[in-house]
């Protein structure tokens, strides 16, 4: 068991991470009194933190405002891991709070969950809630410790009250080699936390009242809140943060959080979408001739974009494209060998679909009361509200969708909370007083993204291989993506790059995929719009081989020869997929950082279950120097693996250990391009 109760203190560890609180029974309060590795020194916290906060009905309730303790069990969110549930009743009687703290093998964090019971006989309004509560001690925080933002990678001196992006952040002291980690599995915009922004502490939950997207939820007597997990970790003797986001961190989402990409047994390998160049203008005679040509080109998955349907929100046919149906297309798809994938839009329906003329009541109200589309489009479209009948409407025509027709992959899109697009915070979330699972606007956005993860769990109940793809206008944010979507959905469109821009293109690709991963599962990261007939595809195909690898474009283009070629890549591809199943992980190589004009770059992607081997991309982009040494890490230090190219001719055979101390030379004559290698056990 790995939690100790004595002295009035609740210890746990595993052996990697000690963290003690003080029981209520000793003076009332419930405060976090140590938070350290086990081994070594750790400065950052005080013995006085206040463990959690919340507002509810108005009043400020901490682990210092007084409890009384209730119980102290062991629990579990799963088959794996430890944990133990604490119990408290606040000493007015009013509410009541479980915490539970889980983890994870010899990893150094901890998982933490806060659930809130309004005990009184009246509505309460919940808000501002710190799930976690640190603080921390009086050394010169702002000078000395480095905050890693925007997925770990935007860095900066304090104080630093986080946003959407900010699914991690790390907070790094280079003299001490020590740090904190703070995930938060909040949804979209509602994320909370800051980091010496509310004086000398750090917090980490949902968003307070006091901010632009603020969280709120309306408890009814006897009426029990789960808030968002969050996940923190503490670590020292650590130079910066490489081993910590690509080893630490990753390792925790992949084999734990239960995101949704580990649990299909077949993960995308070689993706195809309409989107680019014909938008809305495919057909089924378009359909069936670049389905051919994909085919020969070694695409595995095609997906139709936009323009199929007779209308936003009724989502039936296009006839006038579409003579005979989509059944005949997709067919068609599916037996030209790949699998077939559906646009679709999640949120929104047209003014003159029959669903909207026959339930304006289920759709968003902006504040003047009036029908609105929080995506933009003028009026030609509207957003539904999930707090509605919307719900269960949308719910049945995509599971139409996917069984008639036998869809793998749905790519669902528009925003549902918020806009990318727009930047009044106030349009956003629905105003709508007649929507009976909200009450207000601030309580509209935590219910409709939590009803639209349910729509997606009803999705994959039954159709345990379906792929959703939610968009970042889904999201609700530029590029968004994060861990409480990749709980509910496998990958996420997070941008259009649009038109041929040559090396550009591929310099865009990589920077995103470097910016969200390791952060974020590399192949939840779709990166459009390369195109697939460009002169430069195969430095796409590299590139996108750190991601998800999806192209576009007009593949009734390719010459033959070029068809060959991709097909070389998509069939190497799947086998590294098959051998050393890359497409759960992705790291950094050790000093290479984020693509810029004039450097060098690159990344692994190397199975760290089965250390079996795995792909690594390196690529050139302007640099001076056509030849640089590639390391790799975190490989087995007394195996030896082989470094092959694509064509299986040997590079390099040595060790793990000197592959991580001295690694192998790569030579790319041309100025802009790169090369793919297999690294495998010999």
């Amino acid at each position: 068991m790995g939690y100790t109760i004595e002295a009035g203190k609740l210890t746990l560890t595993n052996g990697s991470f000690t963290r003690t609180m003080e029981l209520p029974t000793v003076n009332g309060k419930y405060l976090l009194k140590e938070y350290r590795p086990t081994q070594g020194e750790f400065l950052f916290f005080e013995s006085t933190g206040d463990e959690f906060a919340f507002e509810l009905g108005g009043v400020l309730y901490t682990g210092a405002t007084g409890w009384k303790l209730l119980n102290v069990a062991e629990t579990k969110k799963s088959d794996v891991g430890e944990g133990v549930t604490v119990s408290l009743e606040a000493l007015d009687q009013k509410v009541k709070v479980w915490l539970t703290y889980t983890w994870y093998g010899q990893l150094p964090f901890v998982r933490k969950n806060l659930t809130v019971q309004n005990c009184t006989n009246g509505e309460l309004c919940l808000e501002s809630v710190d799930v976690e509560k640190f603080a921390i001690t009086g050394f010169w925080a702002p000078t000395y410790s480095w905050i890693l933002s925007d997925y770990g990678r935007k860095k900066s001196i304090g104080p630093y009250l986080g946003n959407l992006q900010d699914s991690l952040i790390i907070v790094h002291h280079p003299d001490w080699e020590a740090g904190i980690v703070l995930g938060n599995e909040a949804p979209g915009v509602l994320k909370g936390a800051s980091v010496w922004a509310r004086g000398r502490e750090i917090t980490l939950g949902l968003t307070h009242k006091d901010e632009d997207y603020p969280f709120r939820k309306y408890l009814a007597s006897g009426e029990v809140f789960v808030a968002s997990d969050v996940f923190t970790g503490v670590y020292n003797h650590q130079k910066d943060t490489h081993i910590v986001m690509n080893q630490m961190v990753q390792d925790y989402v992949r084999k734990y959080m239960g995101i949704r990409l580990t649990q299909i047994e077949e993960r995308p390998i070689f993706v195809y979408n309409t989107w680019q160049p014909f938008e809305y203008n495919i057909s089924e005679q378009l359909i069936k001739e670049t389905a051919e040509a994909a085919a020969q080109a070694g695409i595995k998955e095609y997906v139709i974009d936009d323009g199929w349907q007779d209308s936003y929100g009724d989502w039936g046919i296009d006839y006038k494209k579409f003579p005979n149906g989509l059944k005949p297309v997709v067919d068609h798809i599916k037996s030209l060998g790949m699998k077939a994938g559906v646009w679709a839009s999640i949120g929104t329906a047209s003014p003159q679909s029959k669903v909207y003329r026959e339930h304006p009541e289920w759709f968003l109200k902006n504040k003047e009361g009036e029908d609105f589309s929080l995506l933009g489009g003028g009026n030609s479209k509207r957003t539904a509200c999930f707090s509605t009948g919307w719900s269960e409407y949308i719910t049945g025509v995509l599971e139409r969708l996917v069984d008639e027709y036998g869809f793998d992959y749905l790519k669902l899109d528009f925003s549902v909370v918020s806009s990318p697009y727009r930047y009044n915070k106030e349009e956003a979330g629905c105003y709508s007083c007649n929507h009976s699972a909200h009450r207000d606007r601030e309580e509209s956005m935590w219910v409709n993204y939590n009803k639209m993860w349910e729509v997606f769990d009803k999705l994959h109940k039954g159709r345990p291989n379906l792929f959703i793809d939610c968009t970042f206008e889904t999201m609700g944010g530029l590029q968004l993506v994060d861990y409480a979507m990749l709980r509910h959905a496998e990958g996420n469109w997070l941008s259009n790059f649009f038109g041929n821009m040559g090396e550009k293109t591929d310099l865009r690709i990589r920077q995103m995929a470097w910016w969200r991963s390791p952060a974020m599962p590399a192949t939840s990261l779709v990166i459009g719009n390369a195109h697939i007939q460009d002169v430069g595809y195969e430095n796409h195909v590299r590139s996108l081989a750190g991601a998800l690898p999806i192209l576009l474009g007009d593949p009734r283009q390719i010459p033959k020869q070029d068809r060959e070629v991709l097909s070389k890549y998509s069939g190497w591809l799947a086998k590294m997929e098959q051998k050393h199943n890359i497409m759960l992980y992705r790291q950094d190589l050790p000093g290479y950082f984020e693509p810029a004009i004039g450097g060098h770059d690159g990344f692994a992607r190397i199975n760290r279950e089965t250390f079996s081997g795995g792909i690594i991309g390196f690529f050139r982009h302007g640099a001076k120097e056509s030849t640089r040494r590639v390391c790799v890490d975190g490989l087995l230090a007394d195996r030896e693996y082989l470094i092959l190219d694509m064509d299986g001719n040997q590079i390099a055979r040595m060790s793990g250990v000197l592959l991580e101390k001295e690694g192998f030379d790569v030579t790319i004559a041309e100025d802009f391009g790169g090369r793919l290698f297999e690294i495998t056990l010999s």
